[in-house]
């Protein structure tokens, strides 16, 4: 099979297309022929080498495809000619991919492969911290930071279709207006404001109950700042950096929480479990066309290099997609 490997780490250039074998299946395994594969920011901090693969994971990146199931192994609910995505430890990055067969969901029905491929890293990822950690309720007010990218975008949505109130953050007035479009009641320019006075005023001093943050750093005492009486932080990522100082006193005052996971060491077993959570909660939404991966842009598999510069650009609202 054709696959995309990391030669060694570094800038886009180091992803080289190379022939390898199929990936031969464990046990409740299955084999899916790729159609479409998501690409995120973990796959960047891997070919940078920040971020490798859990022990037995495929060396190759991708974490998230979607495709046609053409092999099995075990007694799983699938069978071959089944159309899934599923979320990977890493491999998706290839004309054939294996998953664990609790980590596969069927596309939703009128969805073409492309969209399908940007649902499971972003969704599983919003699942389980925004609702899950977060608690975030109908009602409640929620703080997106990188509203326009994969995480936030999905995370506005869903907050919105649970009856939650979504603000935003994002670099640009163009992609202010993008929130606003997924839902956002506003969206804050970074660039331009400061988002803690600018969520003082949007809430008239009463701040919000959840912060959903991508960045980390230098944000983190800003973000509980925002927050109200028994408020929750819920950190996803650390593109800002991954220490900062924060005042405790208004930790305790407040009753605050301040949680965050990562998604890729999880087992299959808690894997699977978030998979049947969202086909349960949140696949009859994306098959009424209530909420919607935003696919911004899609590249041949080859061109891996490519589709990644154009994800460290900046510029990209939603996922970027490779097609093979």
């Amino acid at each position: 099979m054709r696959a995309i490997e990391i030669s060694r780490p570094g800038g886009p250039d180091v992803l080289r297309e190379v022939e390898r074998q199929a990936p031969r299946l464990q046990p409740n395994e299955v084999l899916i022929r790729v159609e479409a594969a998501g690409v995120n920011r973990p796959d960047i901090m891997q070919r940078e080498g920040h971020y490798p693969p859990p022990p037995g994971a495929s060396d190759l990146p991708g974490l998230e495809v979607a495709g046609t199931i053409v092999a099995t192994r075990g007694d799983t609910r699938w069978r071959e000619g089944d159309r899934v995505c599923a979320l990977l430890a890493g491999g998706g990055y290839a004309e054939y991919c294996a998953a664990p067969a609790p980590q596969c969901l069927p596309i939703p029905s009128g969805m073409d492969a492309v969209t399908a491929a940007a649902i499971p890293e972003t969704y599983f990822t919003v699942w389980t911290n925004l609702f899950q950690r977060g608690q975030l309720q109908p009602g409640e007010r929620v703080l997106v930071h990188g509203g326009t990218s994969g995480i936030g975008s999905t995370a506005i949505q869903l907050a919105c279709v649970f009856g939650a109130t979504a603000y935003a953050t994002a670099g640009t007035d163009e992609k202010c207006a993008a929130c606003k479009q997924l839902g956002a009641v506003d969206a804050i320019n970074y660039r331009s404001r400061d988002f803690v006075e600018a969520v003082r005023q949007l809430t008239r001093g009463g701040g919000v109950d959840v912060v959903l943050d991508i960045i980390g750093g230098d944000y983190l005492p800003r973000n509980i700042e925002c927050l109200r009486m028994q408020g929750r932080l819920v950190q996803v990522g650390l593109i800002g950096g991954s220490k900062s100082h924060i005042n405790l006193r208004l930790l305790l005052h407040n009753r605050l929480t301040i949680t965050g996971s990562t998604l890729r060491p999880r087992t299959v077993q808690e894997k699977g479990l978030l998979a049947r959570d969202l086909e349960a909660m949140v696949w009859p939404l994306l098959e009424g066309g209530q909420v919607r991966p935003l696919v911004h842009a899609t590249f041949p598999l080859h061109d891996a290099a490519a589709a990644h510069r154009a994800l460290e650009s900046g510029e990209v609202v939603g996922k970027v997609v490779l097609t093979v």
